[in-house]
């Protein structure tokens, strides 16, 4: 009897391991890239993160772009291919002008944001005092949700990136962040009635990095951090690395602290830049072979995941089909990747609050 049992635990146990049970989690729960329409339409890319360890897609540049290719033939197989490899999609999309049409202007010029003259313009962003305007946003926002889902229930409509925000009377109190929350929590409010679990990204990015203050995230709101001035062949704590519009690479984690003191960090995602050939080719082709510091990378993600960070993704726009046949032995997609999913943090993350 004693055998008996002793076999059928040996048995369990082995069953166990084989099912997984014991097997750590990776600590790093989004590992992604976000690539532009043609680089989809061009680069088989649900294979390529597949074959690298990427577990999440992020489509870019605007909403109807987007959507042009989201329902193609082209972004019809880029569908099916992500759920054959079990690829997470979301859309990070410059937003604004087609959430608020410029030809709206003409209708309502209020809906439009007041510049340091005390004049309506239409060229950047919104009045986020205007009723109307935050319901039209909103409106077109849930259009666009409902039209291009997220699997992983994230959504990334940004605002204008730049510092050119309302300064009329009831606006003027408010940061470029604040302004971009108001916007955003009523937007979380509409996508909610299509999809219950929806979160929407408040994007700290140049104008936006200065957490917020006077305005609260509604339920849903995450946190996207996207530190776009600083070295990248420097790591990101690195008070020396000289950055003009920053100061140094380490002031971006200033930011970044601040910004978890009113975000949770277990939703939070850092978007960075490892992986962007086309920043590094200056947004001009033929593109560059990408600049790749794989001891700088591995730094920064140890640093972001001693801050509570698990959610990671990196813009890889302009690797498409033509960069992959000019540099085909694309290493640094695969240790990208393949350090993500194996990390494990030397310090457990620091707990934080709304």
């Amino acid at each position: 009897m004693k055998l008996h049992l002793k076999s059928l635990f040996l048995l369990l146990f082995l069953l166990m391991i084989t099912a997984g049970y014991g097997k750590q989690k990776p600590y790093f729960k989004m590992r992604g890239a976000v690539l532009s329409v043609p680089d989809l339409e061009t680069a088989d890319w649900p294979r390529i993160a597949f074959e690298n360890g990427i577990n999440t897609l992020g489509t870019h540049i605007t909403p109807d772009q987007v959507l042009r290719f989201w329902e193609s033939e082209k972004g019809r197989k880029f569908q099916a291919d992500c759920r054959k490899y079990g690829i997470e999609v979301e859309h990070q999309l410059h937003s604004m002008s087609i959430l608020l049409p410029r030809n709206l202007f003409a209708v309502d010029s209020t809906m439009f944001r007041m510049n340091e003259h005390g004049r309506r313009t239409a060229d950047f962003n919104c009045c986020v005092s205007s009723a109307r305007a935050l319901d039209t946003i909103a409106s077109r926002a849930l259009y666009y949700a409902r039209h291009l889902p997220a699997t992983n229930h994230r959504y990334y409509l940004w605002l204008d990136d730049c510092s050119l925000t309302c300064q009329c009377p009831d606006c003027s109190h408010l940061t470029a962040s604040e302004q971009a929350l108001v916007i955003e929590n009523r937007m979380i409010e509409a996508i909610r009635t299509y999809d219950p679990k929806a979160m929407l990204a408040h994007l700290a990015y140049m104008p936006t990095l200065q957490a917020p203050r006077k305005v609260k995230p509604h339920k849903g709101i995450f946190l996207e951090f996207a530190p776009v001035h600083r070295r990248w062949d420097k790591p990101i704590t690195d008070s020396t690395a000289y950055v003009r519009e920053m100061g140094n690479n380490a002031k971006n984690l200033t930011y970044l602290k601040e910004n978890l003191e009113v975000f949770p960090a277990k939703t939070a995602v850092v978007l960075e830049y490892w992986l962007d050939v086309s920043l590094a080719s200056r947004y001009k082709k033929p593109a560059i072979e990408l600049p790749w510091h794989g001891d700088v990378f591995r730094s920064d993600i140890e640093t972001y995941a001693s801050m509570g960070i698990r959610n990671i993704t990196s813009f890889a726009v302009y690797m498409d089909s033509t960069y992959f046949s000019t540099y085909p032995n694309a290493y640094y997609l695969k240790e990208y990747g393949d350090a993500l999913a194996s990390f494990r943090p030397k310090k457990a993350g620091r707990k934080t609050k709304r």
